[in-house]
């Protein structure tokens, strides 16, 4: 019988998880420590990004150092027509810290985020949409960006519950897509800290994402914090 890998935390209660956490500082330097508590505090899944199609791997890059940045865990890539392929030098390691989650379609995608209970929001100078600071955060938000060249596929457009666009006041009638990814955040995330709404994480998830950050930077504690069995 072939031995399989098994995500056994998920088995386990939230203070045996602590614990756990607790044996496996030893492996991670002081400053790890701390920056992994710092971050892990700022992470939300209530706001997630969804990359329709973008094929310029610099832009694809950029939006994972954005989201990384503004503290979105969860980061939805459509694969239906190219490849994601990040560039490790501009996403400065980004990705690492992230859940990367790849759809073959744009409605696998949207069908999995709704059932999770996300509205989608199509980033769009649609002549319904909300301007950009005005964009209610009262529910959890999936922003789907399109593609540099063609945007938004009809697929999104048709399926979206809300519209939004950024205020821009020149010729030029759009941004690069990784620029809008990161005014969206910027503003989002700054009311979300400045509400009453709880986009934390849970303390059963903060704990889930610190182990599987721990794992990803030490060698012994991926051997230790991981278990087989036969199958």
């Amino acid at each position: 019988m072939p031995l399989i890998k098994i995500d056994w935390t998920g088995l386990m209660s939230t203070q045996n998880k602590a614990a756990l956490i607790d044996s496996l500082w030893t492996f991670i330097s002081e400053n790890k420590q701390n920056k992994m508590r710092a971050v892990v505090e700022n992470r939300t899944n209530y706001v997630t990004v969804v990359m329709e199609d973008v094929f310029q791997p610099h832009n694809a890059s950029a939006v994972l150092r954005s989201c990384d940045i503004f503290g979105i865990q969860n980061v939805h890539v459509v694969e239906a027509k190219y490849n994601f392929k990040p560039i490790s030098t501009i996403a400065m390691g980004s990705a690492k810290w992230l859940d990367i989650h790849k759809h073959a379609t744009t409605t696998e995608a949207i069908v999995a985020l709704k059932a999770q209970g996300y509205r989608i929001i199509a980033t769009t100078p649609h002549t319904n949409s909300y301007e950009l600071p005005t964009l209610p955060i009262d529910g959890k938000l999936a922003l789907i960006f399109g593609s540099e060249q063609t945007g938004l596929s009809d697929e999104a457009m048709s399926q979206a519950d809300m519209f939004v666009k950024i205020p821009m006041y020149g010729f030029v009638e759009c941004f690069n897509v990784s620029v809008s990814v990161a005014l969206c955040l910027y503003d989002i995330v700054t009311r979300l800290h400045q509400s009453g709404h709880v986009w934390q994480l849970s303390e059963d998830e903060k704990s889930d994402l610190l182990l599987a950050w721990i794992r990803k930077v030490s060698k012994t504690a991926e051997l230790l914090g991981n278990r087989t069995q036969d199958k």
